[in-house]
């Protein structure tokens, strides 16, 4: 039992010290990303640490000396017992920044936790170790023998606790060269590879935290729905990339977006002021089970297409309803293709059905032809979802090469062509549609997937007449792309659309 024991403190003391080091050798770390995010239920107090520069270096001093020093003291031994109850405080401090009530239940890398996480079993394990009398291995046991000099006659005729021989004090100094073989084993990791990637100390990533917002986001009305004008957008959590070429992006968006993350994401939208998502169909249980965990009150609004069932073509809309959408549209592409095929009263059929169940009613394109076609034929919605985004970029074609309803997903070889590239083809003619309409517009793909800066797309879109933006966002992008929004509103100039909504 004693060498069982032993192997647990050394090797979460090892875990301690080389965190500890990680931190120390990264020269620039600190806690403040880290406890500006936090989202449990002390995230104040965490806030407030962060809130005065010299509470902020006092929390990362003890956060680099602490780990180290508790570490050190657990993997040789000495002072085991308040080391081990210094960082079962330590971890409790960590675990209730981001504790496991609910957000951990989704899969992720940790694997799917509720309540118990690793951070909760290793502070379990050092007051276990705190209150165990530990008869293993490690300098604190050499203290009886140092106390007293037992002669070989008394050694052998009287039992004695602890420490009786000089072979019995020289099995306590196991743990010193185990230390060395990992201190050694570090130190040629970080010869041959530099920084640690693994350590979560080490990732620097180019991320704003809250406590830099600039402000708070404006809203607008959509129907009886108080937006922020910026909406988050859903392809990027749904796993759908327009990546031209990159065939591989698909699948990596998924990798880097597990549900955990999405959680994490959605929620700092939120604590952002970002309050609405607009989502593809698939995406509807994902932000059923965000609500449920959560409890958000972001307003959802989801795309659908034509249902299979020749007898009820309008399916999705009432699944949709019936899973709490707050705001329903017809999908862009559905509609482009509806229009092509001149299917007016399908699409008359689905407005309809979305007022019929009292939830406003918005119509999504990519080609302009399909909103004016739907005009003429009396097909007025609660809103347009347009794409939004001017060709002053590398990858769109020829504007003489562009062709109505040509964004449906198949590309062409010839570079000359459409290939999942530009998805406002005519710009010009629907800036002047978007100026004359007396129903709200929110724009999308205003950054043509990723090849305009958003300090561009933002303006290009609001001057021309957007009322809101739908802008997909990984979570280290969420706060920069909500100040980016803040700044681009207090600052337009050219924008002559009244705004509506």
């Amino acid at each position: 039992m004693k060498w069982i024991i032993t192997i647990i403190r050394v090797a979460i003391g090892w875990h301690f010290l080389y965190e500890g080091c990680i931190k120390l050798v990264s020269g620039n770390w600190t806690a403040e990303g880290y406890l500006n995010n936090t989202r449990g239920f002390l995230s104040g107090f965490y806030h407030w640490l962060t809130a005065s520069p010299v509470r902020l270096e006092i929390v990362d001093l003890i956060n680099i000396w602490g780990l180290i020093l508790i570490g050190l003291a657990l993997c040789v031994g000495v002072f085991r017992k308040w080391a081990s109850l210094c960082g079962a405080l330590l971890l409790t401090l960590y675990y209730f920044a981001y504790p496991s009530f609910g957000i951990s239940l989704l899969g992720a890398h940790d694997g799917n936790t509720f309540i118990v996480d690793k951070i909760f079993i290793e502070a379990a394990m050092l007051v276990f170790i705190f209150f165990y009398k530990e008869r293993g291995y490690g300098i604190d046991q050499l203290a009886p023998f140092l106390k007293r000099k037992i002669s070989a006659k008394e050694a052998d005729s009287v039992p004695q606790k602890g420490i009786t021989s000089r072979r019995e004090a020289l099995k306590n100094l196991v743990s010193l060269p185990i230390l060395g073989v990992f201190g050694w084993g570090a130190y040629r990791s970080h010869q041959l590879y530099g920084v640690d990637v693994f350590s979560g100390a080490t990732i620097q990533i180019n991320q704003v935290e809250l406590s830099k917002l600039k402000g708070e986001l404006p809203k607008g009305k959509l129907g009886e729905h108080q937006l922020s004008r910026l909406v988050m957008g859903g392809n990027l959590i749904g796993g759908w990339a327009h990546a031209r070429d990159l065939i591989y992006a698909e699948s990596l968006f998924k990798a880097y977006n597990t549900e955990k993350k999405i959680i994490e994401t959605l929620m700092l939208c939120e604590q952002a002021g970002v309050n609405a998502i607009n989502i593809g169909y698939p995406t509807i249980a994902m932000m059923v089970k965000y609500r449920k965990l959560t409890g958000s009150k972001m307003k959802i609004i989801c795309q659908v297409g034509i249902g299979n069932k020749k007898e009820n073509i309008y399916d999705n809309v009432t699944k949709a309803v019936d899973n709490g959408i707050d705001i329903i549209q017809l999908q862009g592409n559905w509609c482009d293709w509806l229009v092509r095929d001149g299917k007016f009263d399908v699409i008359s059929g689905m407005i309809e059905r979305i007022r019929s169940y009292g939830i406003v009613a918005g119509l999504g394109a990519h080609t302009i032809d399909s909103f004016i076609l739907c005009e003429e034929n009396g097909i007025i919605p609660d809103y347009y979802m347009k794409t939004m985004h001017h060709d002053q970029y590398w990858s769109a074609h020829p504007r003489e090469n562009r062709m109505p309803f040509e964004v449906d997903g198949k590309c062409h070889l010839d570079h000359n062509r459409f290939h999942d590239n530009c998805f406002c083809p005519f710009p010009d003619r629907t800036i002047e549609f978007v100026n004359r309409v007396k129903v709200p517009v929110m724009g999308f793909k205003v950054l043509a997937a990723g090849a305009i800066h958003p300090k561009d797309g933002f303006k290009w879109a609001f001057e021309n007449g957007a009322d809101f933006i739908c802008v997909g966002m990984f979570d280290f992008q969420v706060v920069d792309d909500v100040n980016i929004c803040i700044e681009t509103l207090q600052n337009l100039t050219n924008r002559q659309r009244m705004w509506h909504g």
